[in-house]
């Protein structure tokens, strides 16, 4: 993250970012409750007004700092043309790129829930609104292949993987073994498929 105190005649994205990046710093090294505008401000190299006009308080500043954390390192959908696979490598993914994440906002984040009366659910709710899920993408994928029954599928048994995988990571804070992950889709996954009758033509990768 290049910032640099005191930068003049930034404006619109670039000035924006550095106030993200800067924000960023303040939530990973100090917490919510360094996270003033005060703080952010001269760090970023610019005033209490610029944030202002943006976000009117330190909560919608702090969702916005998250939201912007995982747009700058997006998981990759993968598409290798079995469902299984797929999933797997999704969860992997997240494994690596969110395991960090998911220890950080733990740690950090506590004071917010406390002040704002929200919880991780209502944080993840309010980033990921309108934007379509992973795990949507491979159910339509598998869909097309004939692998699924899409129709027979609710939102609940759609996103059962990724759900499991954010609470592995939230008691773990740390990457969650590969073992766990097979299991997951595997022991619990797959037979609530085979259940459901979802599962039109089984994966042959699947045990």
């Amino acid at each position: 993250m290049n910032l640099k105190k005191g930068t003049t005649r930034r404006r619109g994205a670039e000035l924006e970012s550095a106030i993200l990046d800067a924000a960023w710093l303040e939530l990973t090294e100090n917490g919510y409750s360094a996270l003033t505008f005060e703080a952010v401000a001269a760090r970023a190299g610019t005033s209490r007004t610029v944030l202002y006009r943006r976000w009117p308080d330190r909560g919608k500043l702090m969702l916005a700092v998250v939201r912007n954390a995982q747009a700058v390192s997006p998981i990759e959908v993968p598409e290798t043309g079995d469902l299984r696979a797929d999933v797997i490598t999704l969860l992997q993914r997240v494994n690596e790129a969110r395991a960090g994440m998911a220890a950080m906002l733990s740690a950090q984040l506590g004071e917010y829930f406390r002040e704002s009366g929200t919880s991780p659910f209502d944080v993840r709710e309010r980033i990921i609104r309108q934007q379509r899920s992973p795990m949507e993408q491979i159910i339509d994928w598998a869909g097309a292949r004939g692998e699924l029954d899409t129709s027979k599928l609710t939102a609940r048994v759609i996103h059962l993987p990724t759900d499991l995988m954010r609470h592995e990571l939230l008691m773990r804070l740390k990457l969650v073994p590969a073992p766990v992950i097979d299991e997951i889709v595997d022991q619990v996954w797959f037979p609530l498929l085979r259940q459901s009758g979802a599962l039109v033509q089984p994966t042959p990768s699947a045990t």
